[in-house]
């Protein structure tokens, strides 16, 4: 049995690392991917998770599946196509550590992963699925995530849900926002960022969000807002979890350390998800806000990702 299974994207953020001797902008190989990212929060946390997508076989994959099994994250679920390169986001980061992507992605393995090649057996022996959105850019992604979703829900699966907008990887803003809807109505637990609202709500204020998202059958539901914090909201309303103040180094991760953090609250609780009070869920985004406040003080996604006592040390002070 594992505590969390991830579906998804898992591929090399190249990270902005300064310019070179001559002058020339220098990347540094990091491993990412936002469900990824997810499991690495969680098992650092110390929960079992797995993973399920697909990586090119090649050094990238090679690599990046090395990176998983470092973490003891499951990779049962995990291909190593020959047909497709493993897909590479370069990340440029700017003063102030917010970041802007560009994907070579055309396509990407990860987008290539078949429903004929997912292990029901792994999704049906997790307490909570989870996944993000990128898989549903392009087929046959798309078609396996929702084949997993069902298998998850059959299988009594608590269903989690963060989706990731990139622009540069959609026709534009109207398909990202059909696609990115269209599984929500599978979802116990949602994340979204500030600017994602009005994509998947047509709703720019958190608070209206979240309540359109209660409202078409979450449980519960975050809205990450950078700095401030964290808006949470379940049936009983909604309250904003303030973050702990720390000086950025690189955001990249910050939001999928956040979730890893709620989801481990979460499991810790034992609750089902329409057990999950309004301070339940306060406690759950405070747990969250910490874990994202070790995580942005360091460079990279995955090895940023800080242990429990790590986190413990952030919420005795």
């Amino acid at each position: 049995m594992f505590h969390v299974t991830a579906l998804g994207e898992l591929l090399i953020d190249f990270t902005d690392a300064g310019t070179s001797a001559s002058g020339q902008k220098l990347f540094e190989r990091n491993p990412g991917g936002a469900p990824a990212n997810v499991l690495v929060a969680l098992e650092r946390l110390g929960l079992s998770t797995a993973f399920i997508g697909k990586v090119g076989q090649d050094m990238h994959g090679d690599f990046l599946r090395a990176t998983l099994e470092a973490n003891a994250i499951n990779t049962d679920g995990l291909i190593s196509d020959p047909d497709y390169f493993t897909t590479l986001a370069f990340v440029a980061l700017s003063p102030d550590g917010e970041r802007t992507f560009s994907f070579a992605r055309k396509p990407g393995a990860d987008t290539q992963l078949r429903t004929s090649e997912l292990r029901e057996d792994i999704i049906s022996q997790s307490k909570v699925f989870h996944v993000g959105s990128l898989s549903l850019t392009n087929e046959p992604a798309r078609s396996a995530t929702i084949a997993a979703l069902k298998v998850a829900k059959v299988a009594g699966c608590v269903m989690s849900y963060d989706p990731n907008y990139r622009a540069s990887l959609w026709n534009g803003p109207e398909e990202a926002g059909v696609q990115m809807r269209s599984i929500i109505k599978y979802m116990d637990l949602i994340k979204i960022s500030g600017e994602e609202c009005a994509l998947m709500t047509g709703e720019t204020d958190p608070g209206v969000a979240a309540e359109v998202l209660i409202n078409e059958g979450a449980k519960v539901v975050c809205v990450t807002l950078d700095a401030e914090g964290a808006l949470v909201a379940t049936k009983d309303g909604s309250v904003v979890v303030p973050s702990f103040r720390v000086e950025a180094v690189d955001t990249t991760g910050a939001g999928d350390s956040f979730w890893g953090g709620f989801l481990a609250a979460f499991l810790d609780s034992k609750k089902a998800p329409e057990e999950v009070t309004l301070e339940d869920a306060r406690s759950f985004a405070r747990f969250g806000n910490a874990v994202a406040s070790l995580c942005v003080r360091k460079r990279g996604a995955i090895p940023a990702m800080p242990t429990l006592p790590e986190v413990e040390a952030v919420l005795a002070q």
